[in-house]
């Protein structure tokens, strides 16, 4: 197998000299609507990450007659031939994920990889003209966020980021109550999730048999191997993830903002505490409250207690989780929208979104900046916490005001040689 084109880019000048080449060389595929060829009724897919998540979407994907899989990436051998074995024969199997991305016959991928990979896996996928479904949370760091979202928009792509709950009818309705002044002037919301685990294996050990290890941690620090780096477990290292304030506030604090008609800005103010492991090789907050007020005066408060979103306004309470629409009056879940009323974007289906906006070039209901912005929510909270201050953020500029300590926290260094 040949190696793919960015294995020959050997340092940072050739890189920038291909990065600038790139809007001459890609197809007109890749140019965006204007330019763009007309999409196959099929569209054709790769995955990449082949874990528990991975699967998880091949189930909503498999199956479909609009839809191909013609290739499967995975750092870990197993992984990647028991899904090419799902898949069936007309699937290849790759380690490395920009063999995929050389591939002309396809169309987008479905990324559902550690978190410290999403950022740069999107954004070369942007760059070789690819459609994008990314799983949440989108970005591993702040500073990560705009790179990403300007090439997914240079190079017309749709970019979907798997905050599903978007396409529930149930926190649709509860976000168009609330907006539509059904408890009154809102002024506080409640986020809440379990905090993560304490514990993990401090053992160092050996990789398993067909992992690529050095590939796995990527952009990361290369540490040795701990059986709980792999695996589920990675959410519980902030190497390659934010613990659940990503791994769940991704979910339910993206739901505060799309009900506070938030999405395209953020909290001025956050402050907070948390208790972190004491011992064990996990490094992540296992409880926490966090205070995030925005400009408007409203404060969202995302803590380790009860689960789910509470909206409270001066004239009554909506409370949604998964399966769940309650409020402070039954008759408030008896209204009737009307025409005067706040209607939000309607998606039954987060993949059937996914795939109809590739097919119409609209923005799917989840896009790169909405995705953006919900999780620079939780990012925003774990730099409060470890810092163990409050920090004042600037959601135009994003960057805190008058902080040059925080503003340090907003990118993580990658390891090279991998560069956004």
């Amino acid at each position: 197998m040949s190696q793919p084109s960015l294995f020959t880019r050997r340092n940072a000048i050739q890189n920038a000299l291909f990065s600038s080449l790139i809007p001459a060389l890609v197809s007109s595929k890749a140019l965006g609507n204007s330019q763009r060829q007309a999409v196959s009724n099929r569209v054709s897919i790769a995955l990449i990450g082949a874990g528990g998540m991975g699967n998880a979407h091949l189930d909503k994907l498999l199956g479909r007659r609009d839809v191909d899989v013609l290739a499967v990436c995975d750092v870990y051998e197993p992984y990647r031939n028991k899904t090419k074995k799902r898949i069936g024969e007309q699937c290849a199997a790759y380690n490395d994920y920009r063999y995929i991305l050389d591939r002309k016959d396809i169309d987008a991928v479905l990324i559902a990889t550690p978190d410290h990979w999403h950022a740069l896996i999107t954004k070369n996928a942007a760059e070789a003209g690819k459609d994008i479904y990314c799983e949440k949370p989108f970005i591993h760091s702040i500073g990560e966020g705009r790179p990403v979202i300007n090439a997914v928009r240079r190079y017309g792509r749709i970019c979907q980021v798997g905050s599903q709950q978007r396409s529930d009818a149930k926190f649709r309705y509860a976000c168009e109550l609330v907006r539509s002044g059904k408890i009154g002037k809102v002024h506080t919301v409640h986020t809440g999730f379990s905090g993560a685990p304490k514990g993990g294996d401090t053992r160092v050990t050996s990789p398993p048999l067909g992992l690529d290890w050095k590939m796995y941690s990527g952009p990361a620090p290369l540490t040795p191997f701990q059986t709980d780096r792999f695996g589920f477990n990675f959410r519980w290292f902030y190497d390659y993830s934010g613990g659940m304030m990503t791994d769940w506030g991704a979910h339910h604090n993206d739901i505060a903002q799309w009900g506070l008609g938030m999405d395209e800005t953020g909290p001025v103010e956050i402050e907070g505490f948390a208790t972190f492991p004491t011992e064990g090789a996990f490094d992540t907050a296992t409880s926490f409250e966090i205070l995030y007020t925005y400009a408007n005066g409203v404060r969202l408060r995302c803590s380790s207690l009860q689960r789910g979103v509470r909206f409270v306004g001066t004239n009554g309470w909506i409370f949604v989780d998964r399966g769940v629409l309650e409020a402070s009056s039954p008759d408030i879940l008896e209204i009737q929208l009307g025409a005067n009323d706040v209607h939000l974007y309607e998606s039954a289906e987060h993949h059937e979104n996914w795939l109809n906006s590739i097919r119409t070039r609209q923005l799917p209901i989840c896009d790169a900046e909405t995705g953006f912005r919900s999780v620079t929510v939780c990012h925003l909270g774990n730099i409060a916490i470890r810092l163990g201050r409050k920090l004042n953020w600037n959601p135009q500029t994003e960057r805190f005001v008058g902080d040059e300590e925080a503003n340090r926290w907003l990118f993580r260094p990658y390891r090279a040689p991998w560069h956004l």
